[in-house]
């Protein structure tokens, strides 16, 4: 079962990155725990995964006016995992562009 949906590649993403080069943030499903996380970055990337880190947001409630009235609505809820990588190793996201 395919548990990461996408890496995260956000400006406060990049500066941690910057920082400390072997952390990479990925969105997850909700269910996935850190040992799942862990097998499938290490499978699809080749790299060994040394530590992850998991947060859950909430989903958050908006709402605009426009020409037909007040409109609202939530933002979905999400998991993020930030994952060590061993020293050296690195995950290229724009290689296959």
């Amino acid at each position: 079962m395919a548990f990461i949906i996408k890496p995260l590649v956000t400006e406060k993403m990049t500066k941690i990155t910057e920082k400390k080069p072997n952390r990479y943030g990925f969105v997850v499903r909700p269910e996935a725990n850190k040992l799942q996380i862990k097998g499938e970055i290490e499978a699809l990337y080749h790299v060994t995964v040394v530590d992850v880190n998991t947060m859950r947001y909430a989903g958050k409630r908006s709402s605009r006016y426009t020409k037909a009235g007040l409109v609202r609505g939530q933002k979905n809820a999400y998991k993020k995992a930030v994952v060590t990588l061993k020293d050296g190793e690195t995950i290229d996201f724009y290689s296959n562009i």
